[in-house]
């Protein structure tokens, strides 16, 4: 099979600006009946905070001023309703949550007339909603009245009891509103969608499981995107029709947690996800191998919200794609890459693999959705500042009477530095870690798996208290509790950070006990450290770009 790694490496705009990730698991697919959802949002150079608004009242006549979710530009205000719920990140006090994926799609369709981004539909949306199937049809309503100004976007729309895939896109800047379709995923399915539009074909009839636009597809055949019977329209062929980077960078994401935990094989999937389904010479797909994915899949074995949160710590470990070899992993195998995605060389262009674990993750978002439990208990949100691979997330439950101060704006932003802002205390970390990544990682990795497994190890305990208490007194519990993890985990990254630099400092390794404890000499100084240099694999490669140029001769 041929392989294609160069020229066909095309991408999105829309991909490059806000490539992010969402998986997703049914209440049947996971180990406790719980709803999981996961979001990555991922924007070189975007700070993030935790977002935060709480239950509200509006008098008549008041109005909500819209700003653009990336760039924090003014869009302008539409009327307040007389009430809107508490939202903290992406989940609200009734257990629903939104998340989203930018896929771009067709150029013509971007920047229509209007003032809703996909930032404001979901904000507003998770605002005056209480379920998925109102979120939807509210999303609907309001690029309709108000216009649509953004790209493709795919949305995971989830409550306590079901999930929905909603993929809309605008209309161009002739026409004002969006085109749409959103399927349920059954509860006993896994799913995921990564910068790239993934509903194909969907049930028409459906009305239980399917909604869409009325002009879904008139639009698409006046656009001159379809010309088929109605039974055989593909939202994703008409709307974004996938090339090479869709695939390697986007669809290969999915594959990766489908191969993972799908209990169907997903190796005859692969040459797809690597796009290396496509003959180079006649253009046509090669024939015996799949050319699309399924949109969800079963599991093999039940899923923990603890098992989503280390997938999206992906770096396609084990896999064709895995990239902790290679020059471009640097010395000590770093599982990054530089950016850009990709890059010439002689008139050339190259490509650098794209994993669900990146750089320039600015905060990743868990959320746990449970039926069983009152809203304030039920609904938890595992948050983090930075790479989901370099940090802990800590549990942030949707009774939240204010926003943890590291996870805040009051400290600092994108360019404002502040050792008590998660933002940039994480990034400072990953950032000592990243360049000598196999000698550091084990460091960090160790704390957070530590501060992780104890969330975990409490978090019935918390909840059984809660419930024993009056509503009033239990969500102050939960609210209080959650500041505590955000505290105490801002207090361990400071420690693990002032570790690394001693421990780690010029290059060099102090040497310590089994205890962990630094070796002195009879003095009381740290005794000779060792100097690891270069891994055997890396000199290799040294000498053999640089010849005997530095041979010690004798």
């Amino acid at each position: 099979m041929r392989k294609i790694f160069s020229i066909l490496c095309l991408l999105l705009v829309a991909v490059v600006a806000m490539p992010c990730t969402n998986l997703i698991v049914g209440k049947k697919a996971s180990t406790d009946g719980s709803v999981i959802i996961s979001y990555s949002s991922d924007s070189y150079g975007m700070f993030s905070s935790l977002y935060y608004k709480p239950r509200m009242k509006h008098a008549k006549g008041a109005m909500r001023q819209l700003y653009h979710y990336e760039t924090s530009n003014y869009l302008g205000e539409i009327p307040e309703p007389e009430e809107t719920y508490q939202v903290t990140g992406f989940l609200n006090e009734y257990q629903l949550s939104i998340m989203e994926t930018t896929f771009g799609g067709r150029p013509e369709l971007d920047g229509g007339p209007g003032m809703m981004d996909y930032g404001s539909l979901m904000w507003i949306a998770l605002e005056r909603c209480k379920t998925a199937r109102e979120a939807i049809k509210l999303v609907d309503e309001l690029c309709q009245e108000y216009g649509y100004q953004c790209s493709g976007e795919s949305f995971t729309i989830a409550d306590k009891n079901e999930v929905w895939i909603m993929e809309l896109i605008g209309k161009g800047k002739e026409e004002k509103g969006a085109v749409w379709v959103a399927l349920r995923m059954p509860d006993d399915m896994i799913s995921a969608h990564a910068n790239h539009s993934r509903i194909r074909k969907f049930p028409l009839k459906d009305k239980e499981n399917c909604m869409y636009s009325k002009d879904v597809i008139t639009f698409a055949r006046k656009k001159g995107y379809f010309n088929g019977k109605d039974k055989d329209f593909s939202f994703s062929e008409a709307y974004a029709p996938i090339d090479f980077g869709a695939k390697r960078y986007c669809e290969a994401r999915v594959w990766s947690f489908f191969n993972k935990w799908a209990a169907e094989d997903m190796k005859p999937y692969m040459p797809y996800a690597m796009g290396e389904d496509i003959d180079l010479e006649t253009k046509q797909p090669i024939e015996g191998i799949p050319h699309e994915m399924p949109l969800w899949v079963k599991p093999k074995q039940f899923l923990s919200t603890q098992d989503v949160k280390d997938m999206m710590r992906d770096h396609y470990e084990g896999t064709p794609m895995d990239i902790t070899e290679g020059l471009g992993s640097l010395p000590w195998q770093m599982p990054y890459r530089v950016t850009p995605l990709s890059y010439k060389v002689d008139g050339k262009e190259y490509f650098n693999e794209r994993p669900i674990s990146t750089v320039q993750s600015s905060a990743i978002y868990v959320a746990q959705m449970r039926d069983w439990l009152p809203d304030y208990i039920g609904g938890v949100l595992w948050f983090g500042n930075d790479d989901a691979n370099m940090v802990a997330l800590t549990p942030i439950y949707s009774c939240l009477e204010s926003v943890p101060e590291c996870y805040s704006s009051k400290l600092a932003n994108a360019t404002t530095f502040n050792f008590r802002n998660a933002y940039w205390m994480c990034n400072w970390v990953s950032n000592m870690v990243y360049y000598r990544y196999n000698l550091l990682f084990p460091e960090l990795q160790a704390v957070r798996d530590r501060i992780e497994k104890d969330f975990n190890s409490v978090q019935d305990l918390m909840e059984t208290k809660a419930k024993e208490m009056s509503e009033s007194e239990g969500k102050k519990f939960l609210s209080d509790y959650s500041l505590r993890m955000a505290s105490m985990m801002m207090d361990e990254w400071m420690q693990l950070a002032q570790k690394l630099i001693v421990k780690y400092n010029d290059m060099c390794v102090k040497k310590v006990d089994e205890k962990g404890d630094y070796i002195l000499t009879p003095g009381g100084e740290p005794v000779a450290p060792q100097r690891p240099g270069y891994p055997e694999h890396y000199l290799r490669k040294m000498v053999e770009e640089s010849g005997e140029k530095y041979l010690i001769k004798q």
